[in-house]
């Protein structure tokens, strides 16, 4: 007897390397993923504008690293005491109008040369949803807890949508067309759009980033959305607030994605480089015994063996750790 429904995931005719380099950018899911890459020694940076939702606040952030923008004063606004970017996270805001633009300017510089070395750019979309600042005529990132009244906000049609993801792929293309890109939905319900709403939104994501990627070689699609939404499809998989998947849940899919999406090598490597990682993090009851000490040199060991094997990964935390263990 069969209890769930399975999603079948697409045969990806490119596979994930461990030596790959991968930018992710979107929603909160999209910091999801980022966080289990970076666990397992991937060169990732993650979601360096902070959270982004829909497809024209991420379009706009690409646009921002292949570009020679420079942000100043005049880009930032000034609210409850705090200077803040219409294109970042309240990450990125200060009291301080110099040292926010200073955080800004230098995460900038340094995605900018990172993506273009990036093998793979892992775009999460969140929502179809999007807020326009009156004033100043754009679609932004974050509205920073600005009165609603200073924004329009509405839904982006799947014309629209389609035409800010294929903009964004034409951007990443134009700067390294060696660079593949992955699609995914967020899982994640916003349900202060209402049941309805919430269900065109995401809808409308749909369609358009199959059409992006029918259409683009370089492009792929991974179904998270359609994980959680079917194959997990019980309450127990999401946190307290029924909206978002909890650590069960993203764990099952970065399982998902470790299957289908990474090569036999690179999952290979994965394991080889988790066990040094587990002991790593292992607390001991009595550290001061030679069963300890002998644990700790044969790790030190295999750390010794895999940097060799593995040039490329920055062991450098493991190693802090297990000679301050053996000490």
């Amino acid at each position: 007897m069969k209890f769930r429904t399975e999603i079948k995931i697409p045969e990806y005719e490119k596979r994930i390397e461990h030596h790959h380099k991968i930018l992710t950018i979107g929603s909160c899911f999209a910091e999801n993923m980022g966080a289990y890459f970076s666990k397992y020694k991937f060169s990732v940076s993650e979601n360096p504008f902070g959270v982004l939702y829909n497809p024209a606040s991420i379009y706009n952030s690409v646009k921002l690293l292949t570009g020679e923008k420079k942000f100043g004063k005049q880009d930032l606004i000034y609210d409850q005491g705090e200077w803040h970017s219409f294109y970042h996270h309240s990450d990125f805001s200060h009291h301080n109008a110099e040292e926010c633009l200073k955080c800004i300017n230098s995460s900038l510089a340094e995605t900018k040369k990172f993506i273009e070395q990036t093998d793979w750019i892992i775009v999460s979309l969140g929502t179809s949803f999007v807020y326009e600042h009156k004033d100043r005529n754009i679609i932004v990132s974050n509205c920073h807890k600005i009165p609603g009244k200073e924004f329009n906000r509405f839904m982006l049609s799947v014309d629209k949508n389609e035409k800010y993801l294929k903009d964004t792929v034409e951007l990443i293309s134009g700067l390294n067309k060696n660079t593949k890109v992955l699609f995914t939905v967020s899982p994640v319900r916003h349900w202060k759009d209402g049941a309805v709403n919430n269900q065109l939104s995401k809808a409308s994501l749909l369609l358009a980033v199959d059409n992006t990627v029918k259409q683009n070689g370089n492009c792929f699609y991974f179904p998270s959305y359609e994980i959680v939404l079917d194959e997990l499809r019980d309450y127990r998989f999401y946190k307290e607030d029924l909206l978002h998947p909890n650590e069960l849940s993203t764990g099952y899919i970065w399982e998902k994605l470790k299957e289908s999406l990474l090569s036999a090598d690179c999952v290979s490597s994965i394991n080889e480089i988790s066990k040094v990682i587990s002991a790593a993090n292992h607390k001991v009851r009595n550290p001061f015994s030679e069963k300890h000490k002998l644990f700790v040199r044969k790790n030190l060991e295999m750390l010794e063996e895999l940097s060799a094997k593995y040039p490329y990964i920055n062991f450098e935390n493991e190693y802090k750790s297990f000679n301050a263990k053996i000490k």
